[in-house]
């Protein structure tokens, strides 16, 4: 068994056995993607607040709907809330123009705004899921690596005639940098997934407030 005198963190890298240093790519790579993913939810979940409050704050002025629906429309890049407002008022003028029954209008505009409100939502959880998965999972592939390490550090005592400490020392080390970055990447993720799990829920309260709130003045305009 090879002992290193540098107990350094890059040493022991470079040092462990070539499963632990898998392990440890693998859960570095883990790591960047949830950091890169948390920062690119973190700016979209603050856009799509910043851009509901701007559209409550407009739409509740109490200006004329189709000059809204208008100005909405002709926006290429919109909230959630503006898009779900567009595809009910779109829906609603559409069924007005033929004659349909107020309730049958209506259901069409509810139906349209729940569809955009889907759309809307799965967008924001986007790899919601995939920050659950890295913050389960990489203290179990963290700890293979560490368990696989430390099987290595004792096999290799059968090598050496006195096992002292400074045997088996190095190799434990080596071992536990991998439940280290398992920690180190789980710990972030699962902190970012409740966190934006939370202001999405949030976010579809809002959405599904303004659905109720403007099928009600849908129907009073039927």
């Amino acid at each position: 068994m090879n002992v290193h005198p540098d107990l350094s963190f890059v040493t022991l890298i470079l040092h462990a056995s070539v499963i632990v240093q898998a392990v440890i790519v693998l859960l570095a790579v883990l790591s960047l993607w949830s950091w890169w993913q948390i920062f690119l939810k973190m700016f979209q979940l603050k856009r799509a607040i910043n851009e509901a409050t701007t559209f409550e704050d407009e739409f509740w002025k109490g200006g004329d709907l189709a000059e809204l629906f208008k100005r909405a429309s002709e926006t290429r890049v919109g909230g959630g809330l503006e898009h779900i407002f567009t595809a009910g008022f779109r829906e609603f003028s559409k069924h007005r123009r033929q004659g349909s029954a107020s309730a049958v209008t209506l259901d069409a505009a509810r139906r349209a705004m729940r569809a955009a409100y889907q759309r809307e939502i799965d967008a924001i959880e986007a790899h919601l899921a995939g920050l659950a998965t890295v913050g389960s999972v990489s203290p179990y592939i963290g700890l293979f690596g560490t368990v696989w390490g430390i099987m290595n550090a004792f096999r290799g005592l059968a090598n050496v005639s006195q096992a002292t400490l400074a045997n088996v020392a190095p190799g434990i080390a080596e071992a536990l940098i991998a439940t280290a970055i398992g920690l180190f990447a789980a710990i972030p993720a699962v902190v970012a997934y409740n966190r934006y799990t939370h202001d999405v829920d949030r976010l579809a309260v809002r959405y599904e407030s303004f659905i109720e709130e403007f099928s009600n003045i849908l129907q009073r305009q039927g």
